[in-house]
């Protein structure tokens, strides 16, 4: 096992040595990426048998919310105390709480330990990738070790949404969870034996973390999160009102606490910098995008089509596998053009044409057409987000690396959550409103009950038990599953639709990102 030593300017290690190291850090991306595809796959169908479609969006905000306040933590602590121990702890948490995930007998329970896998998941957020400039400080050889991360990413997104949906068809949804685990210990073996503990402060005990800071953080958006989640059910009620307070007292007392903390967990310098602010801006609208396309993708396919998770899985595998393509693209084009920002252009406007694309999705639309439209977001995806990476650490130099890498990745997981719980909200208070109407024109409104949360439309067995009960009453069965089909289609499209205007809003902020130099 590697020693530590006090800073970075430990003579160059062999080859072999850096490519045991980002080896480990190559699993560790794929057990991340792993999780995010094959989950998004299987959860109509977990939904479906916990029966809790309104926690749906939970699933995946209370993943990101508690990611969102651990990746600063960490990536301060990675600064000062060296990332490989934090990479080991959270390896250890995030295969832990996989298998909690596994074992879940509620949607309660499941949303509880989505939240300890998203405190694994920012620990090792904050820190695995701020390993790589690390391991190696000069641009133009990390972005060829790049390759090596964006292949982790291709390796698990190809395999990713048909492997969760061939799990979940044939061997139940908990196996999904499962997948971590192997991934998880052949990531501890290399991260243990081969990864080195690299410092950029010697003396250790000056170092206190901003607790107060770190707790504002997460009132502040603890508080948003509940707002934006219940805010369509519950109204403008004087609860909600208070709850939209307490965000704006918290965000507002995190900003006086880091302005006089000796180590602030969130140094607002680095929103002074123009280059800074605008690529923290683009990473929040860019983890809005991703995010809310990932998780209402399958239940689009699943619930508003009827396709099979096996069958959804390997519709949306060229949105992920596209991801890594446009990646290893992005880093060959980026030392061979004269402003590599540019490709941030072509990246979200391809997200903008996919994201209309999709708002027009039926369930007659060919296969081939919905291929493309997958194949432009995941080019699209690949264009921008290792870029927004590479570009906030160029821009933020040494002082600020571990904080700056943090910052981007963590604001992308904020936008995220703003995204799911968004556009879960509104699918969700659509859907109810559209079935509603739908039943009542129908004259068959006394079986709202059964169609108002769209679980029924994934799960085969309970959706064959109710179109035959609905058939002993004198019912059309089928027609009424297809009016509930159409009402969660159309919803989604217009949820979907908030994904267009965010890029035109990304697009408008790409002006204010400067031109960079990444000479080769």
């Amino acid at each position: 096992m590697s020693t530590p030593h006090p800073g970075p300017n430990k003579q160059a290690r062999s080859f072999r040595e850096s490519l045991l190291a980002m080896v480990g850090l190559f699993f560790v991306v794929m057990m991340v990426a792993l999780d995010q595809t094959v989950v998004g796959t299987a959860l109509p169908t977990v939904v479906a048998e916990l029966k809790g479609f309104d926690l749906y969006a939970w699933v995946g905000t209370s993943y990101l919310l508690a990611s969102v306040i651990t990746v600063p933590i960490f990536g301060r602590l990675g600064d000062y105390f060296g990332r490989k121990y934090f990479v080991i702890a959270s390896i250890l948490v995030f295969t832990l709480a996989s298998a909690l995930c596994g074992l879940a007998n509620s949607m309660l329970m499941l949303v509880l330990a989505r939240a300890l896998q998203g405190i694994g998941g920012g620990m090792l957020v904050g820190t695995a990738f701020a390993s790589v400039p690390d391991l190696f400080p000069e641009p133009q050889v990390r972005l060829r070790w790049q390759v090596l991360i964006s292949s982790a990413f291709g390796i698990a997104n190809a395999v990713g949404p048909s492997l969760g949906g061939f799990l979940t068809e044939y061997t139940g949804w908990r196996s999904v969870f499962y997948v971590n685990l192997p991934v998880g210990l052949l990531s501890l073996y290399f991260v243990w034996r081969h990864m080195p503990l690299i410092r950029h402060h010697a003396r250790e005990g000056q170092m206190k973390l901003d607790w107060p800071g770190a707790l504002l953080i997460a009132a502040s958006l603890g508080c948003l999160q509940l707002f934006v989640e219940m805010l369509p059910k519950h109204g403008l009620t004087m609860p909600m009102a208070l709850l939209a307070l307490c965000s704006m007292a918290a965000f507002t007392g995190l900003y006086f606490c880091e302005k006089r903390a000796a180590n602030p967990i969130l140094p607002f310098e680095m929103f002074r910098d123009p280059a800074l602010a605008s690529l923290f801006i683009l990473s929040v609208l860019m983890g809005f995008i991703m995010f809310a396309l990932l998780f209402y993708m399958p239940l689009l396919l699943q619930g508003g089509f009827g396709l099979s998770p096996n069958a959804a899985g390997m519709l949306i595998t060229p949105l992920v596998v596209c991801i890594t393509i446009g990646s290893i693209s992005n880093s060959r084009l980026l030392t061979r053009i004269a402003n590599p920002a540019r490709i941030l252009y072509a990246g979200f406007a391809l997200l903008g044409l996919a994201a209309i694309g999709i708002t027009t999705l039926k369930q007659t639309t060919p296969h081939a057409l919905l291929i493309m439209y997958m194949i432009g977001s995941g080019l699209g995806l690949g264009f921008v987000l290792p870029n927004l990476t590479i570009f906030t650490q160029q821009t933020a130099g040494r002082a600020h690396l571990g904080i700056a890498t943090a910052m981007i990745q963590s604001l992308r997981m904020v936008g995220g959550m703003l995204g799911t719980a968004l556009v879960g909200t509104l699918v969700n208070h659509l859907y109810v409103g559209r079935i509603q109407t739908a039943l009542a024109s129908a004259q068959a409104s006394q079986w709202f009950p059964r169609l108002h949360d769209p679980q029924i439309l994934v799960n085969k067995e309970a959706q064959g038990a109710f179109v035959a009960q609905l058939h002993g009453a004198g019912q059309n069965g089928a027609a009424l599953i297809e009016m509930a089909r159409v009402s969660l289609v159309s919803s989604i499209h217009i949820g979907q639709m908030l994904s267009v205007a965010v890029v035109l809003v990304a697009l408008w902020q790409m002006r204010r990102v400067p031109p960079l130099q990444l000479t080769r």
